[in-house]
Parts: structure tokens; sequence; C-alpha cells
């Protein structure tokens, strides 16, 4: 099996990062692609000229790269941390320009069809307040809405699993408890 794994954090001792390695150690045995963003230096800018050659199905170098990524996956996991109610923006521009016409989804005669609908997308995004805050004022909803499933179902993806981890940053949070649900997580959604 393939894993594609996006992260998407500036800093290299996060604990975003911790997470990367945790998945990566879960991933063993598998073909692993991993794209950290920040030291790609990825450009997350999705410019006009650009955005019309993907309606002829024409991609720059760095995109067509990351699509066959894509096309190999299995399981494409992101992590990130949840900045402003949304992706970090290096992320959001990466799926503005990956996640293209003519790749991700097609015309048709009453609406886009996805064409991503053989892989599996699975989410760990950190939060620095109790997931349990975010749950109650309805953000959890609003974020596998848009987030989540808006965004991958358009493509066809029917299988997205998003996993919250709250209190990042704080002493009392029990950061090896979190890393070991990340592994569990990880190997069971490599043996579906």
């Amino acid at each position: 099996m393939t894993h594609l794994i996006i992260y998407a954090h500036p800093n290299p001792t996060s604990f975003n990062h911790a997470i990367l390695d945790k998945v990566i150690q879960a991933s063993a045995n598998h073909n692993v692609i991993v794209r950290d963003l920040y030291q790609l230096d990825f450009n997350p800018t999705l410019t006009w000229q650009e955005f019309r050659s993907t309606i002829e199905h024409q991609y720059t170098a760095d995109v067509a790269e990351e699509h066959r990524y894509f096309q190999q996956a299995d399981l494409i996991t992101l992590i990130y941390p949840l900045w402003w109610m949304g992706f970090p923006a290096i992320l959001k521009g990466y799926l503005d320009r990956v996640i293209a016409y003519g790749f991700a989804y097609k015309d048709g005669k009453e609406k886009s069809i996805g064409l991503l609908g053989d892989k599996r997308i699975q989410q760990f995004v950190t939060l620095g307040n109790p997931v349990e805050e975010y749950r109650r004022q309805g953000y959890l909803q609003a974020f596998e809405h848009t987030l989540g499933y808006g965004l991958f179902s358009f493509c066809g993806i029917e299988k997205v699993d998003m996993h919250y981890f709250g209190e990042i940053g704080l002493p009392s949070t029990d950061y090896q408890g979190i890393l070991q649900e990340v592994e569990n997580i990880t190997k069971t959604a490599l043996t579906i």
C-alpha cells in the first residue's frame, strides 16, 4: 500500500512533527511518500495563468509531480495545526493548486464528477484549545463539512476521517497518549 503524507507546520520541533514521525513509523512495511510543504518551500500561490492552464489540463512541473504522488497513493494523510479556523496558508495553497480541474474533478452533465474515488483521507489536526470546546461550539462539525468531506467528496473521495487533538502546547496534555492513538489509527487505516 502507498501512503502519501502531506505535512504543514513550519516548526521542525513542533508536536505536529512528532505526529509526522509517528505516522511514518506506523507505516513501516508500506511505501511512504512524505511531502513536508515548508521544507519543500512549496509555492502556495495559484496564479490566474495557472488556473486558466488547468482548464486545458496543463499543469506546472511542481503540481504535476504532486499529481503523480496522489495517483500512487491509497491512503493520504494530512497533518497540520488548525490556524484561524482553517488550513495553514501553505496547505490551503497546496490544495488550491494540486486539487485541480482535470486531475481531481471534471465536468459532468449536471454536476462535477470526482476523479479520486479510489483514495482514502485521514487528517490529524492539532488545536490549541480543548477538543470538547470546539465540539460544543459546533466548529468540529463545520470543519468536517468544509476541510474534510466538503473538499474531498467533491473529488470523489468518500472515506475521510478527521482526528482532532486539543490542548497542544499545555504541559498537562498527554502527548504520549496522543501519539499512541495516532499510531493505532494509522495502522488500522493501512489494513483496510
